[in-house]
């Protein structure tokens, strides 16, 4: 007989949770557009770049295992690859969250959106769609935002801030490589073509469109082919 487990439905499946994970009261969530933008040479503005990060990490913790929870019927593998990302990504928040104690900050000083949850919530119902605009659309995004931002950390001394981002980029061409491989996986089984469709599903689910400059070494180290790329630069 399988294990009944609380939360769960009278045939054994993990009940779906209401709502949204449970996230903290603070930070205060507003839309995009209202996000201040701060310059790096105040403290607050220095502060602000980790608590952005510390916020899309903390998210990208709940997206990991959203996938893993939510779409049943993927090899074991899929699963402990995903609980793997959660990991890292918890360990970006508690390094982000500590650096910010060090600025004399915390994570929730300063607003915050979820546009990340939202685009999960509109992709809930097919992992083909959930991995467009999530692991290779926004997490790809990060691969080129990280080394500016880390370069203008260490612009105004922030050492730390700078090296956070450095761990952070390795590991998300780990994390992109792994949506990346299961992306081409999903297509395949489809009768997809995986640079075709790609365009397709992220403009269906309304992912932010893909502008440059792209961190062409890192996506090609998280997988990402070269026609893909040929795409991309000459949208």
């Amino acid at each position: 007989m399988p294990l009944k487990l609380a939360g769960t439905d009278r045939d054994g499946w993990i009940a779906k949770p209401p709502g949204v994970p449970g996230w903290p009261q603070r930070p205060t969530l507003v839309a995009p557009d209202r996000l201040r933008q701060r310059g790096v040479g105040t403290l607050p503005g220095r502060a602000s770049l980790p608590h952005a990060l510390a916020h899309i990490e903390s998210n990208a913790i709940d997206l990991a295992l959203d996938l893993v929870w939510r779409f049943c019927g993927m090899p074991a593998r899929f699963y402990l690859e995903w609980l793997q990302v959660a990991r890292e990504e918890a360990l970006h928040f508690q390094m982000l969250e500590q650096h910010l104690g060090s600025l004399g900050f915390a994570y929730g000083d300063f607003p915050a959106h979820d546009g990340l949850w939202e685009i999960a919530q509109r992709t809930r119902g097919d992992l083909l769609a959930r991995l467009a605009p999530l692991p290779r659309t926004l997490e790809a995004r990060g691969l080129d935002a990280a080394p500016p931002i880390s370069a203008k950390l260490a612009s105004v001394g922030d050492q730390r801030g700078a090296a956070i981002l450095d761990i952070i980029l390795r590991d998300e061409i780990g994390h992109v490589a792994i949506g990346n491989r299961w992306y081409l996986q999903l297509c395949l089984q489809r009768g997809l073509d995986p640079v075709a469709a790609y365009p397709s599903l992220a403009k269906n689910y309304r992912a932010a469109p893909l502008r440059g400059p792209f961190n062409v070494k890192a996506r090609l180290a998280a997988g990402v082919t070269q026609a893909e790329l040929d795409s991309l630069l000459h949208t």
